[in-house]
């Protein structure tokens, strides 16, 4: 039986706009279900959309399971109250909102595994708190008028992503930044500069990231400005997904991804071949699904011998009882066998015994299945795997938690030099890829 690490809540509930937090219990989902607390307090300019913000993310709230209390008093921000909530929500704050205690009430908030989203203008906040600075991951600098620009998506595995185009055309105020998060942050979407006026940071232009911040969960998107973003289906989607991973109904990989090249970018199958029965079927979004076998689609444009690889997969079966897997350090070959019998499976399977579930070193090692089922994204979800090769270790992270640790022994199935695949298993299994990039490692 399959266990996640997905906490899940049944209630769907109405939602509060608060200035204190003495409301009746009744006006909320059960106490069972999530907590986000929503910060408007503006210092400086004020955003006429940020009504409409709270309209929305009180609807996401009711879409997504959990209760949605807002408030502008910055008296809230105790060890005590916070304690009540999953994350807080800064939606176009601006200027120096918080004293000193109450800004360290918050960053005891963020390091005891409290999440936070910044809307827009949060980057326009607290410029003389270095702890802010660092959670937001950028600070406002400028922007030119409102009017449409490209987004192009990094990370289609992470929820506020995954349901987005690998190009998003929408209309906004797009922030220019001090500087660029990319180093500290894992970016989600990037703006093409080449597709607006006013750009000024270079051609990498960073406007959605997360990342993992001193204990606690960031997520900030620079779109908000304008009221028609928040009836916008796509940005709504955006935001419900950041939403859900900083509350951590949701899992991903947010550490920091720089160095990478595509084996599989979406577009073509270029250097891949098919060995064996059966197939992939590359859709439109870019997604790779398998069908029939077993067969295996393996890069045989080169091989490589120190790397780390990573992938986003997901299962279609609400049960889990999907198969596949990725295998590494075989020999070329047009028998799907040879990487079985010569090299390592990173397996994809809800439902088999551990040393042949999701996450195992199938039939070697199974996956530390606590640290498995805490990162594990359910059916129908992305996932992301990192699967890193130095001489004859082989370590797997799941949505950035390392969950396996491998040396192999065993000449015949040597790690140091290889080739990659994904595995179509059989006719009733059907697995998606997406993403698959690698860095070569010295």
């Amino acid at each position: 039986m399959r266990t996640t690490g997905l906490l899940t809540t049944a209630v769907v509930g109405a939602t509060l706009l608060i200035t204190g937090l003495s409301a009746p219990a009744s006006s909320h989902p059960k106490e069972t279900g999530k907590r986000v607390l929503v910060f408007s307090k503006t210092a400086g300019f004020r955003h006429d959309s940020i009504p409409d913000g709270i309209d929305t993310l009180r609807q996401l709230g009711a879409t997504g399971g959990f209760a949605v209390d807002a408030t502008e008093d910055a008296a809230t921000f105790t060890a005590r109250t916070l304690r009540r909530y999953d994350a807080v929500v800064f939606l176009s704050t601006t200027g120096d909102v918080l004293t000193t205690p109450q800004q360290k009430a918050f960053e005891g908030y963020i390091r005891d595994g409290g999440g936070y989203v910044g809307i827009h203008a949060a980057a326009d906040t607290e410029y003389d708190w270095e702890f802010y600075g660092g959670l937001a991951g950028a600070y406002f600098q400028s922007h030119p008028a409102i009017q449409p620009a490209t987004v192009h998506v990094e990370d289609r595995a992470h929820p506020a992503t995954a349901d987005l185009a690998p190009v998003w055309e929408r209309t906004d105020e797009w922030y220019n930044y001090r500087s660029n998060p990319r180093e500290q942050a894992h970016v989600l979407a990037t703006l093409d500069e080449t597709s607006y006026s006013g750009g000024t940071m270079n051609g990498d232009h960073p406007i959605a990231w997360c990342q993992d911040y001193r204990g606690g969960r960031a997520f900030y998107t620079g779109g908000g400005h304008t009221k028609e973003s928040y009836t916008e289906p796509a940005f709504r989607s955006h935001l419900l997904g950041g939403l859900r991973w900083a509350i951590g109904d949701a899992q991903a990989d947010c550490r920091p991804e720089n160095g990478y090249r595509p084996l599989f970018d979406g577009t073509s199958l270029d250097g891949w071949q098919q060995a064996g029965p059966g197939s992939f079927t590359l859709a439109d979004d870019g997604t790779l699904t398998s069908s029939g076998g077993m067969g295996l689609l393996w890069y045989r444009a080169a091989a490589f011998s120190s790397y780390s690889l990573k992938l986003d997969w997901k299962m279609a079966s609400p049960s889990g009882d999907d198969n596949s897997g990725v295998f590494v350090g075989f020999p070329p070959s047009d028998d799907p066998w040879s990487a079985v019998d010569q090299g390592y499976e990173i397996q994809i399977d809800a439902t088999d015994v551990p040393e042949r579930t999701t996450g195992s070193v199938y039939g070697f090692r199974s996956a530390d299945l606590k640290k498995r089922d805490r990162a594990l994204n359910p059916p129908g979800q992305w996932n992301t795997y990192e699967i890193r090769v130095t001489g004859e270790r082989l370590r797997v992270w799941l949505n950035g938690v390392r969950i396996n640790d491998f040396t192999n022994t065993d000449p015949a199935r040597s790690l140091r030099d290889g080739h990659i695949g994904i595995q179509n298993h059989g006719a009733d299994d059907q697995v998606s890829f997406r993403d698959i990039r690698i860095k070569e490692l010295r």
